[in-house]
């Protein structure tokens, strides 16, 4: 009897905590007039007439809600998702930010009454379901972010090799994995990877016989780009063994042996000076910690008057620093788990470096809204080719990566992340050696 007793209650509790979260989720989607529903773990759906093949959030399990009461932080969100707790059904993060109700968060909340927030608060703040965090993640921000060879190595090694394979599924042929240029209003992702590295070129003057140097060379298409098409001798540096195997790999199949040189090391260790430098997409590494020390090495490797193009993502200033050090919860999100030891600067942080560093600021060009379009470019290649991209690197680490794509999209989208291209020369008195127009840079 005893025993039957505590199964009756426990159906019970069970019963008692699916009704008050039906009721809650009910009011919210009256009041805040959702365009979206909800699938709940018993099968049964918010509102209950819901058309099942239209957007909806799925909540697997009750521990998804206790979850979230306990500790509801954007980092206990991301696991839910990723671990298939917390689930969009018949759609897109994309169209859950299309349907989101307008008006801010906290004055759209007081409409729900309180009454049934306690209820489901007191029903399952103690309801069983804690999991262990569904992705894996570099820990301790301080180490992250040292800045030496080894610590360096480590970040790229838990973002960069993944696996070729998998970047392929959703990069172009080339495997360019920085921001696109579209000269016009395409989706070619291949043509507009293509404009980017053709761009990079004219904009560093590059011509026959100079010595020409990628920090950062990825799988290698700028070095051999520039090799190609303009004569140089180039230089890649990187420190991922995945991507540096496939870069010697395409060095050798397009005849560049001789013309291309690739190096496995930080950057930094580099000896030598180089008529040209190009830092693409790299410098969101570094850290700002170690921005001086950054700009003193390039400043070593470049000749005087030498052209140095820093292409990097950055966030907008703020009022203060202080304000601008307070990062948000979805940039110490991608920070954890996709860029260890990342950090993004403003603009304005760039050229105050870069000048006290011994460089002359040239051109600046903002390219935030086709950074827009790359990234969801590359969401929709990879969702298109999700299967593939479970099997090779698992269900939970493809839907953190889906995740990461759309919401830097969508953060380009909105102006919270931008991006710039910044041309300096190595500072002398004197002629710079630039055109005074730069009207053929944009000739299509």
């Amino acid at each position: 009897m005893a025993v039957l007793s505590t199964i009756g209650s426990g159906m019970d509790s069970h019963d008692k905590r699916l009704a008050a979260l039906r009721r809650l989720l009910t009011e919210a989607h009256r009041r805040l007039e959702l365009k979206l529903g909800f699938h709940l773990w018993d099968g049964s759906r918010v509102p209950l007439d819901w058309p099942p093949d239209r957007l909806a959030i799925a909540i697997r399990d009750p521990g998804v809600v206790a979850a979230m009461i306990r500790r509801p932080t954007l980092d206990r969100l991301v696991n839910l998702h990723v671990a298939d707790r917390l689930a969009i059904v018949n759609g897109s993060i994309f169209d859950l930010v299309e349907n989101r109700p307008q008006g801010k968060p906290g004055r759209l909340l007081r409409g729900i009454p309180k009454s049934a927030v306690l209820e489901v608060a007191r029903r399952f703040l103690f309801a069983p379901g804690e999991a262990p965090a569904a992705i894996a993640h570099r820990e301790g921000d301080t180490r992250a972010h040292a800045g030496d060879p080894a610590t360096n190595k480590a970040n790229i090694a838990y973002h960069y090799d993944v696996s070729n394979a998998f970047y392929s599924l959703f990069l172009d042929e080339d495997m360019v994995y920085t921001c696109a240029y579209f000269t016009q209003d395409h989706g070619d992702l291949a043509r507009a990877q293509r404009d980017k590295l053709d761009m990079i070129c004219r904009k560093l003057r590059l011509k026959p016989g100079d010595r020409f140097l990628d920090i950062g060379c990825g799988w290698g298409a700028l070095v051999c780009h520039a090799a190609q098409h303009y004569g140089v001798e180039a230089h890649g540096v990187t420190l991922a063994e995945e991507q540096i195997k496939l870069a010697r790999e395409k060095v050798e199949q397009r005849g560049l042996t001789g013309r291309v040189t690739l190096h496995l090391k930080d950057f930094s260790q580099l000896e030598g000076e180089f008529d040209k430098i190009a830092s693409i997409g790299m410098f969101e590494h570094v850290g700002i910690a170690n921005h001086p020390a950054y700009f003193a090495a390039v400043n070593r490797l470049l000749r005087p008057r030498g052209l140095y193009l820093h292409h990097t993502i950055a966030r907008r200033a703020k009022k203060t620093d202080r304000a601008f050090n307070r990062k948000p919860p979805e940039y110490k999100a991608i920070v954890r788990y996709i860029f260890p030891g990342g950090e993004l600067d403003h603009l304005g942080m760039s050229i105050v470096n870069l000048e006290r560093a011994g460089f002359e600021v040239h051109d600046v060009e903002g390219w935030r809204e086709h950074y827009q379009r790359t990234t969801r470019l590359w969401w929709e290649r990879l969702n298109a080719r999700r299967a593939e991209a479970e099997a090779e690197i698992g269900a939970e680490r493809t839907r953190a990566w889906l995740l990461y794509l759309a919401g830097v999209s969508l953060g380009f989208e909105r102006g919270g992340l931008m991006i710039n291209q910044t041309l300096v020369s190595k500072r002398r008195k004197g002629a710079s050696g630039l055109p005074l127009s730069r009207a053929d840079l944009y000739r299509v």
